[in-house]
């Protein structure tokens, strides 16, 4: 297999999808392109391995198989090895995480235009709009329920680490960054998801990137004056 992915310093969809292939098992290559650098234009309609996403990553190539978009991959995966290395064996708790993957992947919209995925950066007094300050609540809400009702089993929002961790990812990631408080069972969530051997990996990665995407560096509302 190989896994077309962008920067990992600011790429969420890409962590997902990576995280993804990690889950699974599988071995895979790791083709990386740099996200909307000078030749950008030019070079997402050169590429092979992207050209049938249309310059979108991630995409997942497995032999002639192509998939694109980081829900169709977990999917895939998961029809490759077994959803229950994806996700919840009870039908009750497998009903929310696909629930909570699916609302995350369409909804929270003004969070991620206002707090864009930095893993490098941290910021302090960064403002959210009204907008943004619901999706945090929402997101918040989901993860108490999840962890509550499912996550006896273990540090993650399931128990165990799953689909629903791998798409959450990138909002902890953001929460981090951008500083953004949370009650202490959130915290400990947060501390899970960061320490994981597979995160860490990328942090690291993404820490000894050179790329910088000016549009994703300021953004936002603004800063609290200090």
């Amino acid at each position: 297999m190989k896994l077309i992915i962008g920067n990992k310093n600011y790429s969420s969809w890409s962590l997902r999808g990576w995280l993804a292939c990690k889950q699974s098992g599988l071995s895979f290559e790791e083709i990386q392109v740099p996200l909307y650098g000078e030749d950008w234009d030019h070079r997402k309609k050169e590429h092979d391995e992207i050209a049938p996403s249309s310059g979108k990553v991630p995409v997942l190539w497995d032999g002639d198989a192509v998939v694109w978009d980081s829900l169709a991959i977990v999917e895939y995966l998961a029809d490759r090895v077994g959803r229950d290395r994806f996700w919840p064996k009870a039908d009750d708790a497998r009903a929310m995480a696909r629930s909570m993957v699916a609302e995350m992947h369409s909804s929270f919209a003004a969070l991620r235009r206002q707090c864009p995925m930095n893993i490098r950066r941290q910021v302090e007094g960064w403002e959210i709009d009204e907008d943004a300050r619901s999706d945090v609540v929402r997101i918040l809400t989901l993860w108490a329920e999840a962890r509550a009702r499912f996550g006896r089993g273990g540090p993650f929002l399931f128990g165990t680490f799953s689909a629903a961790d791998i798409f959450y990812a990138p909002i902890v990631s953001r929460f981090m960054t951008y500083g953004i408080g949370v009650p202490g069972f959130a915290l400990a969530y947060m501390e899970a998801v960061w320490e994981h051997e597979w995160l860490q990996a990328w942090v690291a990665a993404a820490a000894e990137e050179d790329w910088v995407i000016e549009q994703w560096e300021i953004s936002g509302r603004s800063r609290k004056a200090k």
